[in-house]
């Protein structure tokens, strides 16, 4: 299973990039997520960011991908639940595609195209740091999967 994390914008501090380097690298390269960005819109066409984003987005995504996109709204999962899902979804033998929006959300073309929609906490979060929190994330449910010390809940 191939586990893609697609994501608006192509800046991020450098703490972000090193902390996401540190997790990705603990992943054995079989479960590694490749990340993948996506250029944002020009916030002068704001009214326009999410649909050409949406373009961007779904342009990257293939036809047999099971889609996630991180949305405020979507289903919240527990670390151990998040680990046995993606156990499960490691047997379905679909690529995953973990899509995280622009500024603006996401256009509804990318939620009609979202498999499953998924929050990771009721809070807004920085686009920047979804991306940290989810490939920290993935990581815990790696080492939950092989009983890894690493969770202590």
């Amino acid at each position: 299973m191939r586990v893609r994390i697609i994501a608006v914008g192509t800046r991020c501090p450098e703490w972000v990039e090193t902390a996401f380097a540190d997790f990705a690298r603990r992943l054995p390269p079989a479960v590694r997520p490749e990340l993948i960005e996506i250029p944002a819109a020009s916030r002068s066409q704001s009214e326009r960011a999410p649909a050409l984003e949406a373009q961007r987005l779904l342009a990257v995504v293939a036809d047999e991908d099971f889609v996630v996109a991180l949305d405020e709204c979507g289903k919240t999962f527990t670390s151990v639940a998040l680990s046995k899902w993606l156990d499960g979804r490691r047997h379905a033998r679909r690529n995953l595609a973990f899509l995280i929006g622009g500024p603006d959300g996401f256009a509804a073309a990318v939620k009609q195209r979202a498999d499953l929609s998924w929050s990771l906490s009721a809070l807004t979060l920085p686009h920047a740091l979804v991306r940290v929190v989810l490939i920290e994330q993935l990581y815990r449910a790696h080492c939950l999967l092989i009983n890894h010390p690493y969770h202590r809940a």
